[in-house]
């Protein structure tokens, strides 16, 4: 019930002009960093760790900040998936170099979790002509998940597939000439990953995006999402050179040097309510 009222209140909200939408997610933003104290201390953590060089003050503003965009960015959904098409295509900006999305070739758009995720996949969508693929994970709520999966799969040829659909079947796809969604940046199980420096503390990274590159033969684009007053800026940047290696562990390591550079641009509006190091090695103490 509450997630059908919740979704109800998205589509009210989504014919509002964007300074309302953004003025309510502020107001909702102050009060999510005001109450719920486990996840603020999961942001100061992660703050502490990889930003020691910051003032206590400092840290507190971008922890105040990050609740503020992530409520924006939530109640975005509600323009992204139900204003008209017109009006996302207004609001959400794709710029860079845009044109390593044309043509046919297997590629891989590297996508870090910033607060303005779901806008770069709607812009991919709506304005690239290409047919797009996502490593999809299921909301517990089946009401949730149906939404979430419409809301994503808007517009344009995009294709959600499930973890256990397989490897297989998504370097399939990829050598088929889709365009591969992944998000390789939060923390998984040990199982699934190596640990490599993150802002120089050891974090259990999955070595997905060298692994698909590799098997896929596909090129890494990063998609960087910024937030700004007008809706989203969805910036594709240049494919990298040279990746991947024989290296993964080289590889993975390569791409968090580089994450950590796209997030030191606009520290805030990357997604630091996550638990990044909580996976550890061996021997060493949880950090939450």
């Amino acid at each position: 019930m509450m997630a059908r009222v919740g979704i109800a209140f998205m589509r009210l909200i989504a014919p509002l002009p964007l300074s309302w939408v953004r003025a309510l997610g502020r107001v909702l933003g102050w009060a999510l960093h005001a109450l719920v104290w486990s996840r603020r201390k999961v942001v100061d953590t992660n703050l502490r760790l990889c930003f020691p060089q910051w003032s206590d003050a400092q840290r507190r503003r971008v922890a105040r900040e990050v609740f503020v965009y992530v409520a924006q960015s939530f109640l975005d959904r509600a323009w992204l998936w139900h204003a008209p098409p017109e009006v996302v295509k207004r609001r959400v900006h794709l710029t860079g170099a845009v044109h390593e999305l044309e043509g046919a070739e297997p590629t891989i758009l590297f996508c870090p979790h910033f607060v303005g995720l779901d806008a770069g996949v709607s812009a991919m969508s709506q304005q690239v002509p290409r047919s797009f693929v996502g490593i999809y994970a299921r909301q517990s709520n089946p009401v949730i998940d149906a939404w979430v999966l419409k809301g994503r799969n808007r517009f344009g040829d995009a294709r959600p597939m499930s973890r256990a659909e397989g490897v297989r079947d998504l370097i399939a796809a990829l050598r088929a000439g889709n365009v591969m969604y992944l998000l390789p940046d939060m923390n998984f199980t040990r199982e699934e990953s190596i640990f490599v420096p993150f802002y120089g503390v050891p974090a259990a990274t999955v070595p997905s995006l060298s692994r698909f590159a590799r098997l896929g033969k596909a090129k890494v684009v990063p998609l960087i999402t910024k937030l700004t007053p007008e809706g989203y800026e969805v910036r594709v940047c240049e494919a990298w050179q040279d990746y991947p290696s024989k290296d993964i562990e080289a590889d993975t390591a390569l791409m968090n040097v580089r994450l950590q550079a796209y997030i030191d641009a606009m520290p805030a509006q990357y997604y630091w309510v996550h638990k990044r190091f909580k996976t550890r090695p061996p021997g060493e103490p949880e950090i939450y």
